[in-house]
């Protein structure tokens, strides 16, 4: 049997293996076990007696019998016990299928098993309490001398890893499920489920990846002049190897072309060359590509399939994810559009070795930003990595990027919740983008100025710490991102707020923090406030 049609779930007790497998299980179709009920099944007695009466040795030695039986079973999940790492016959049985780590930090599982009443039940956390300490704390005690044990053996396990501090059930499943099929993440909405694929030398497998997802017709490849020339040969040379047949449109580069007049020149290239609705469009360039080849698609003959393959590095992170097409108007960034999920995004951060190293730290904004708003660890790990060379073209930090904000999307396809939360920073940031042209700062650029003022306020409101806002400065400021945008005129900046899309009633909806890793919708701020925090970025 092929080793991918078996998903092990591997990690701390707590971490949810049982209830994300059953879920990843029902989504592919794939029938569930948990390898400590078959063994209190095969033994008829509880796991607790079994430690009890036999000891933990005999135990892993059960253990590691189950899970290798598991290689003659096809398509099933199985949820193992959190010491299936820890001796050699579980760890090769391990290697019979698909193995994901889900990472979860001895707080958070610790917190988890407080509400679980077969906490108690768990042999290897019944742990005598220190005097005076809370069981909760002698829980997570324990788990971290577990985790610390363990960690290396469920890295060199793992096929994949998943973070599932902050995560639902529901989302841990969802990014199992992708992880199995070679995918960053996944996005599921009403309007379009798909696979976001990062991987180096990812390019040279797109017609490959458009043919697993079923697109036939042809081909019609959108790319700009500056994209086209590097990149536009690899892309037909696979989408020809797959039997496509392709034609090639290479539009104006920079944001002053995302025009209405753009997407009809597109409009009369397709309509030149008779599209029919069993046709595609892959986008290849930036997010200016993504975002106007996506909505030329999604309109065109009210709608067509349609791939990303992004070429730069904030397209990779945020334009070509979520399904927001469109294109400027002179009053304000991407006020004309629409949602279209596109069938897959394919991205390969090789590409990336040839953009400036501007326009690198440009989409590294939106990293960071991911990691503000819901990840601390990303976070953690962006700090600790800030300094190190060739950081921005890591395959992992960029997937773990993405990876959130397909889980937002996924939640909130049309921006009418939680997806807000990807906007911090981004008020302001479209403000200082329309009042120079779109032509002074670079995206990124403008929203790390923004993050620095949602900051402040944050700080002047009483509801982000001093500390965390300045871990903030001193990563951006390690990024290589601005934080001031000396000289602007602050009038016309607070104007140009007002056509944020999170206006309501005349009143801008700030995204601000609580804390690293957890962002807010506040709502409407108190003038001064707002005006202190602009004044201070634009000194």
């Amino acid at each position: 049997m092929e080793k991918q049609q078996i998903i092990f779930l591997v990690g701390l007790t707590g971490s949810g293996k049982s209830t994300a497998g059953r879920l990843a299980a029902d989504a592919l179709g794939f029938d569930f076990s948990d390898s400590d009920r078959v063994i209190e099944g095969r033994q008829g007695v509880s796991i607790s007696e079994l430690f009890s009466t036999r000891g933990e040795a005999r135990f892993r030695e059960v253990e590691g019998e189950v899970i290798r039986g598991y290689s003659t079973v096809d398509k099933i999940v199985v949820a193992t016990g959190g010491g299936a790492v820890t001796t050699e016959v579980g760890l090769e049985a391990l290697t019979n299928g698909f193995a994901v780590w889900l990472r979860i930090s001895p707080q958070e599982a610790a917190r988890r098993l407080m509400v679980n009443p077969g906490a108690e039940e768990r042999p290897l956390l019944a742990t005598p309490y220190i005097a005076g300490q809370s069981r909760e704390n002698a829980i997570t005690a324990r788990l971290t001398e577990m985790l610390a044990a363990r960690e290396t053996l469920y890295a060199q396990s793992a096929d994949a890893i998943v973070d599932v501090d902050g995560l639902t059930a529901v989302e841990v499943a969802r990014d199992c499920v992708a992880r199995w099929r070679g995918a960053a993440a996944r996005v599921e909405t009403p309007g379009g489920s798909y696979d976001i694929i990062v991987r180096d030398g990812a390019l040279d497998g797109v017609g490959r990846e458009c043919r697993t997802r079923g697109l036939k017709g042809r081909a019609f490849v959108i790319t700009d002049e500056n994209a086209g020339p590097l990149f536009e040969d690899r892309l037909l040379t696979s989408l020809g190897a797959a039997d496509y047949p392709v034609d090639v449109l290479r539009i104006a580069a920079g944001e002053e072309h995302k025009t209405l007049e753009s997407v009809n020149r597109v409009y009369d290239w397709l309509i030149g060359h008779r599209i029919e609705r069993q046709d595609f469009v892959v986008s290849l360039g930036g997010g200016v590509v993504t975002d106007l080849a996506g909505f030329a698609a999604a309109t065109i003959l009210r709608g067509i399939d349609f791939v990303h393959v992004p070429t730069s590095m904030l397209a990779m992170v945020d334009a070509s994810v979520g399904g927001k097409t469109g294109v400027d108007h002179p009053r304000g960034k991407n006020l004309i559009g629409a949602f279209a999920q596109p069938r897959a995004v394919i991205i390969d951060p090789q590409v990336l070795k040839t953009l400036p190293e501007r326009q690198l730290r440009n989409g590294w904004a939106e990293v960071i930003k991911h990691g503000l708003i819901l990840d601390a660890k990303l976070m953690a790990d962006l700090e600790a990595a800030a300094t190190q060379p060739g950081v921005m073209l890591s395959a992992d930090l960029i997937a773990r990027s993405v990876a959130i904000k397909a889980r937002i999307v996924s939640e909130d396809e049309r921006e009418a919740g939680r997806r807000t939360l990807l906007n911090y920073g981004h008020t302001l940031g479209h403000a200082i983008e329309a009042i120079t042209g779109y032509d002074t700062y670079l995206h990124g650029e403008a929203v790390a100025i923004g993050m620095r003022a949602a900051g402040l306020m944050a700080v002047e409101l009483g509801v982000l710490a001093r500390g965390d806002f300045e871990r903030q400065q001193a990563l951006i400021r390690a990024s290589g991102l601005p934080e001031r945008a000396p000289g602007l005129d602050v009038d016309a900046l607070l104007d140009a707020t007002l056509q944020d899309k999170k206006v309501r009633a005349g009143a801008v909806q700030w995204v601000l923090l609580r804390r690293l890793g957890e962002a807010y919708v506040h709502g409407a701020i108190d003038t001064s406030v707002v005006l202190r925090a602009v004044q201070r970025v634009t000194e």
